[in-house]
């Protein structure tokens, strides 16, 4: 593989070697009044969080797309000038740019030019860890590349003559990357099919003891992992920054009824997420498809959460898990005031208020899971033999088990059990309970 094609693969404007980058946001036709300056912010936060320092920031108020750079040449040649009076390395626009108007703009300034999905991809190449994340990653990014690989290949002979392509060196090279390249997202794809294999034998193998599973799901940097943490004691990563975890972590807790609960923490959703990448990360989302039901977590602290909830609901909808069984989380709660609240309430009457830090709340949620699982599960009246004491405690660990007394011929239970498992308990299924063991005269 050549030099040049391993730097393309990389990422094209290693963005970790820039110190300083201009920001530009673009307020485009269709777009609601302010929501370029929101996304804008959002931006601010994505290269902050490849400590990248901010040399600047320009609003655009765009009439139409043009075809060259997106923003016309006298828009262009003005943010080349503020970029370079910023002693600016790297400039990030916050809208897709094609390949052709991102070597445009690099030809025009001389400056690394990218957009926001090539911002996001690196930030996704810096937090992945396991295999899965890593080959999800990996096949993102040389789906991003394969198109720009001529950002390489710019010195050679593959200059264009009187509107006739001139065959050089390069233009030889170019092809065999490209190849290379071809060959590489093949590879990449049969990985990742090997892994999703292995975890639907995983999840398999859980379906045959019939613990209910839910989901995470949330807009990122929500509090979705402070919240997997705080209910089941685990330590998984959780910071107070954009894309702290991508891997699926899977945890196992108990409700307040004895009834177990596999709770997984999912990567989070953001605006504009490439779709590339909501493609290549399905096999980690396929826990969200897979699940009894969802807890979606909202940051109640942050301004915008009325559209982060909308931007989980798209994301959902396009996986194709709209219709799931939904309880809305609202975190951060000690730090969102009165208002915020009632704003909340007010969008979604139902929803759970907590606070994964302090605690707040936790045990209404908790209750809300039990009393969800519960209702998905077949209502029985059992009579179980003293002989079979194993299936009372399966019915303790795997049903919701409402009521219990002992009888002269066994153990009178009423529950409410997986439809997995009502075939293994039908033969001691009772119309009506059984009288109380009498106590015997001493």
């Amino acid at each position: 593989m050549s030099d040049f094609l391993t730097s393309a693969i990389k990422t094209d404007a290693s963005l970790k070697q820039r110190q300083r980058a201009l920001l530009v946001g673009v307020q485009a036709p269709g777009m609601k009044p302010g929501e370029g300056r929101e996304l804008l912010n959002e931006l601010r936060e994505l290269v902050e969080n490849l400590q990248i320092e901010i040399a600047g920031e320009e609003l655009v108020n765009l009439r139409a797309h043009n075809a060259t750079t997106l923003l016309g040449a006298g828009k262009t040649n003005e943010i080349i000038a503020t970029a370079r009076a910023a002693n600016a390395d790297i400039i990030v626009i916050d809208e897709p740019l094609s390949p052709a108007q991102q070597r445009n703009w690099e030809e025009s300034s001389g400056i690394a030019v990218i957009d926001r999905e090539e911002v996001i991809l690196d930030i996704f190449a810096a937090r992945a860890s396991t295999r899965e994340a890593v080959l999800q990653v990996a096949l993102a990014r040389m789906e991003y590349s394969l198109p720009r690989l001529t950002r390489a290949w710019t010195h050679l002979s593959r200059q264009r003559a009187a509107g006739s392509a001139i065959g050089g060196e390069g233009e030889t090279q170019l092809e065999q990357d490209r190849r290379i390249v071809r060959d590489r997202i093949t590879h990449l794809r049969a990985e990742l099919a090997k892994v999703v294999s292995q975890r639907d034998v995983q999840r398999h193998r859980r379906a045959r003891v019939p613990v209910p599973a839910a989901s995470i799901v949330g807009y990122t940097n929500a509090g979705k992992s402070t919240l997997l943490n705080k209910l089941t004691g685990s330590t998984v990563l959780a910071a107070d920054k954009l894309f702290a975890t991508l891997d699926p972590t899977t945890r196992q807790l108990t409700l307040p009824n004895r009834q177990k609960l596999l709770l997984t923490d999912t990567v989070g959703f953001i605006r504009r997420l490439p779709h590339r990448l909501v493609e290549a990360f399905k096999a980690t989302l396929e826990e969200v498809v897979v699940a009894d039901f969802l807890l979606h977590v909202i940051d109640l602290s942050n301004p915008d959460f009325e559209k982060h909830r909308a931007t989980t609901l798209a994301v959902l909808d396009e996986l194709g898990a709209a219709n799931k069984t939904i309880i809305t989380v609202f975190n951060k709660t000690d730090l969102a005031d009165a208002t915020a609240r009632a704003r909340a309430l007010a969008l979604v009457p139902d929803a759970c208020l907590v606070s994964a830090a302090t605690g707040e709340n936790l045990d209404d949620l908790l209750s809300r899971c039990a009393g969800l699982i519960a209702d998905q599960y077949t209502p029985a009246r059992l009579l179980i033999p003293h002989a079979r004491y194993d299936l009372v405690a399966k019915l303790h660990e795997h049903a919701h088990v409402q009521h219990e007394e002992q009888t002269d011929d066994g153990v009178y239970l009423e529950a409410r059990v997986p439809p997995a498992q009502a075939a293994l308990y039908a033969p001691f299924a009772v119309e009506k309970p059984t009288p109380k063991k009498q106590r015997r005269p001493a």
